[in-house]
C-alpha cells in the first residue's frame, strides 16, 4: 500500500477546513509541497475540489488528529487498512516506443522476421511496438524506405528487453507444433537378440543381415597328393 492517502489533494482540503493543523503537518501526510497546501488554504490551488474525509474512510483517526494538533511537530501517521486491496495491474498492451527510437523500429520488424520466423504478428507487435500495416509491408517489400533497412537487434536498440524477447521466443516454440524426428537404426528386440542365428533368420542388433562369414577350407588328402607326386616321378 502507497503512504499516500486516497485523493491526496481532497484531503488536503478536508484537513486545511476542518483541522487546525499545519501546512507542513498536512503536506507531509498527503505528501504535498507546503507552498501547495497554503496555496489551497488560500483559495488559490484546489478550486473546486471537494475535500475527502480521511476519517470516514478508516485513513486518519480523531485520536491521532488531536495529537498532532497539540504538537506542531508531530507527524501524521496513515491508518493501516482492514481490507486489502488487489494492485491494479496494466495489461499489457502495445508497447510505447519513444520517438527517438521509433526510425530504428523498421530495422528491428526486419531482425525479428529473419531471425524469429517463429514469432507472431502480435508478438512482433508487442515487442517493437509498431503496426499490422507496418509489419506486412516490410514483409512484403512493400515499405517505403525497404531499399535501406538493415536488420538491427532490438534489444541492441532499446526497443525491448531481453528478457522480453526471450519470453515471447519461448512462449512460440511451445505454440508451434512438434514434428516428428526423423528415426535412425532402432533396436530389435531381445527375443531376436538372443534366440540362436539361423542362415535364413539371422539378424545383428540393428536388425540388419550380417556379412556370410568366410567358406572354410576344404580338407586337404595328403596320401593322395604324395601319390600323385610318385606318378608324376616314374613318368619321368
Amino acid at each position: 500500500m502507497s503512504d499516500a492517502p486516497l485523493m491526496p489533494k481532497a484531503t488536503a482540503v478536508w484537513l486545511v477546513e476542518n483541522t487546525s493543523l499545519s501546512f507542513d503537518q498536512i503536506a507531509e501526510f498527503c505528501k504535498l509541497h507546503p507552498l501547495e497546501v497554503k496555496g489551497i488554504a488560500d483559495g488559490e490551488v484546489a478550486t473546486g475540489i471537494k475535500g475527502y474525509d480521511p476519517i470516514s474512510t478508516g485513513q486518519l483517526s480523531r485520536e491521532e488528529i488531536a495529537k498532532a494538533e497539540k504538537d506542531p511537530e508531530r507527524k501524521l501517521t496513515l491508518a493501516a487498512s482492514k481490507v486489502r486491496v488487489p494492485e491494479f495491474k496494466k495489461p499489457r498492451g502495445a508497447r510505447y516506443t519513444p520517438l527517438s527510437r521509433r526510425q530504428d523500429r523498421p530495422n528491428a520488424i526486419l531482425w525479428l522476421l529473419r531471425n524469429h520466423p517463429e514469432l507472431k504478428d502480435a508478438q512482433v507487435m508487442r515487442l517493437v511496438g509498431t503496426t499490422k500495416h507496418t509489419l506486412e509491408a516490410i514483409r512484403e517489400r512493400s515499405h517505403w524506405n525497404s531499399a535501406n533497412l538493415q536488420p538491427m537487434d532490438p534489444v541492441t536498440l532499446g526497443l525491448c528487453s531481453q528478457i522480453d524477447l526471450d519470453f515471447e521466443v519461448n512462449r512460440a516454440a511451445k505454440d508451434r507444433p512438434k514434428t516428428e524426428a526423423p528415426q535412425g537404426p532402432t533396436l530389435v528386440s531381445a527375443e531376436i537378440t538372443t534366440a540362436r542365428p539361423t542362415p535364413s533368420t539371422a539378424h545383428d542388433v540393428f536388425g540388419d543381415t550380417p556379412a556370410p562369414k568366410p567358406r572354410e577350407e576344404e580338407k586337404i588328402d595328403v596320401n593322395a597328393v604324395f601319390g600323385k607326386l610318385k606318378e608324376l616321378k616314374k613318368a619321368e
